[in-house]
């Protein structure tokens, strides 16, 4: 039999930590392999714009709204990241450089797979990070809407024993719709069938295991449908003047700051943008890349400052699978990487400052086949965020077989 490595008794059989409720934790997922090199810009490495003749974002220029926009005279912001700028001076922002997973894999799939997992080139585990979190810290929440997915599948990060609720919008999960296609008589029978299938006794717990963890499953969704009943998302009005965009990442971002809002016990949100593979056509401050930059900085100012005070008690990580290779390719993009860069926000996140060891562009400093080295390991700023912001003590069972050095991106 093979022997059980030293953290599997204790993620089984421990009681979980206890410990208050901490921030509300917001992942946003950029599937697909965004371009960091291009989101926040390394305008003093001369390397850079001689790697990228073509795509490479300008040197920060007054009044040139197609230049990066200057940061610590070193790095800057794309273009289309403007809107991130408030947020940077205000001391809410924490950019995070050359970072990422330490698994070399140029694979979407088995990159996703392991950062959504927490366990680079390992695959034993079943659960996701997040799963794992939410496992070994009891904040006394009983919520059904402790963890939520957006979108129509559960992300892999959230699996584990504590149910997590996919929930493509709040409005369609009380079968009314965004949009209110259906007649006012069809809704009602709709959710009158609805309700009198969750309202039907319940199946004997005795009868099979599978009844009852379909028992289980009913009461939650019930448990759900009552919560979100107290949401209303049709007299809605974002606060700060907020803009959210008018995508599946900016509705959202939109239902994730309603359900904090609510005060209906969240406690960790996932949220994905995808469309960041551009391997063509990539463009510079205009084209692919600048459009999907653009709705991610307009996704999360919005929220910024839909939040407005809540800020102090909320982090939003972004993260992404691999960046792109440093030099660019013959058809105008960049070809899959290594690391990365991530944006912290929140009221605690130690602001005004990118984060991170810069290893430099040169040839002798480039990792595998022309990729940007890895000097910050990703598990090392999530583990930060849960123990210092989340109140979880047991970073090593969220993250098995790995010892956290502390990065300081959070205070």
């Amino acid at each position: 039999m093979k022997r059980l490595e030293s953290w599997m008794p204790r993620l089984a059989f421990a009681p979980p930590h206890q410990a208050a409720r901490g921030d509300v934790l917001v992942c946003v997922f950029q599937r697909g392999g965004m371009d960091g090199l291009s989101a926040l810009v390394p305008v003093g490495d001369s390397d850079y714009y001689r790697l990228r003749p073509s795509i490479a974002i300008a040197e920060p220029k007054s009044g040139d709204d197609n230049s990066a926009i200057n940061l610590d005279g070193f790095f800057g912001l794309h273009p289309a990241l403007a809107p991130l700028k408030q947020i940077y001076d205000a001391g809410q922002l924490a950019p995070i450089h050359a970072c990422g997973s330490p698994d070399p894999t140029h694979s979407h799939f088995d990159a996703m797979d392991a950062m959504e997992r927490g366990t680079p080139g390992a695959y034993a585990l079943g659960t996701g990070w997040l799963g794992r979190h939410l496992a070994t810290l009891n904040t006394g929440n009983p919520s059904p809407l402790r963890a939520v997915g957006m979108g129509s599948m559960l992300q892999a990060a959230l699996r584990g024993p504590v149910p997590a609720t996919a929930l493509k919008s709040i409005a369609d999960f009380h079968l009314q719709g965004r949009k209110k296609k259906n007649s006012t008589a069809e809704i009602q029978r709709m959710q009158q069938a609805l309700m009198a299938l969750y309202a039907m006794p319940p199946i004997p717990s005795d009868a099979s295991p599978l009844t009852g963890q379909l028992n289980g499953a009913a009461a939650q969704v019930d448990n759900v449908f009552d919560l979100l009943g107290k949401i209303d998302v049709t007299t809605y009005s974002p606060s700060g003047n907020a803009q959210y965009p008018e995508s599946d990442f900016g509705w959202g971002m939109l239902q994730i700051a309603q359900i904090i809002k609510a005060d209906v016990g969240l406690e960790v949100a996932c949220v994905d943008i995808g469309g960041w593979d551009t391997h063509a056509g990539q463009g510079a401050a205009q084209g692919q890349l600048a459009g999907l930059l653009g709705e991610l900085g307009q996704g999360l100012h919005a929220f910024w400052a839909d939040m407005g005070e809540r800020m102090k008690t909320v982090t939003v990580i972004t993260m992404s699978e691999f960046g792109r290779r440093v030099a660019e390719n013959g058809s105008g993009g960049t070809d899959h990487g290594h690391a990365n860069a991530m944006f912290l926000l929140g009221g605690h996140v130690a602001g005004r400052k990118v984060h991170g060891e810069w290893p430099g562009l040169s040839q002798d400093r480039l990792d595998g086949p022309g990729d940007l080295a890895l000097t910050t390991d990703y598990r090392d700023v999530l583990s930060e965020v849960l123990s210092k912001r989340l109140g979880n003590a047991a970073v090593g069972d969220v993250f098995p077989s790995y010892t956290p050095k502390m990065c300081g991106v959070v205070v």
